[in-house]
């Protein structure tokens, strides 16, 4: 579904616009039309994006509702179904343990 195919010859919608300039800004790195191995590489495992520090803000931003960056139980418990999805909390595992911080 995400696949455009210009059948009708009309103009391409933005995000087709959007999705070329984002290959030949940021993912063809050597600019020859094509990803290689190490350009997939970057893209998907990019050295300078810390997944566990994203997860983790990501969390919090959406579960701290006073906005003080302090999870209370009580804040885990009423978003419990955002901690259980997450790969930050091993799927909920890591929440059934004891933590002081908590």
């Amino acid at each position: 579904a995400d696949m455009f195919a210009n059948e009708e010859g009309g103009p391409e919608p933005d995000w087709v616009i959007t999705e070329r300039e984002q290959f030949s800004d940021f993912r063809d790195l050597n600019k020859d039309g094509k990803m290689d191995k190490d350009e997939i590489q970057q893209w998907i495992l990019p050295q300078d994006y810390d997944h566990a520090l994203a997860e983790a803000r990501h969390l919090v931003y959406e579960s701290d509702v006073d906005k003080d960056q302090k999870l209370t139980k009580e804040e885990i418990l009423d978003n419990w179904n955002m901690f259980v999805g997450s790969q930050a909390t091993n799927y909920g595992e890591d929440l059934t343990r004891n933590h002081d911080e908590l």
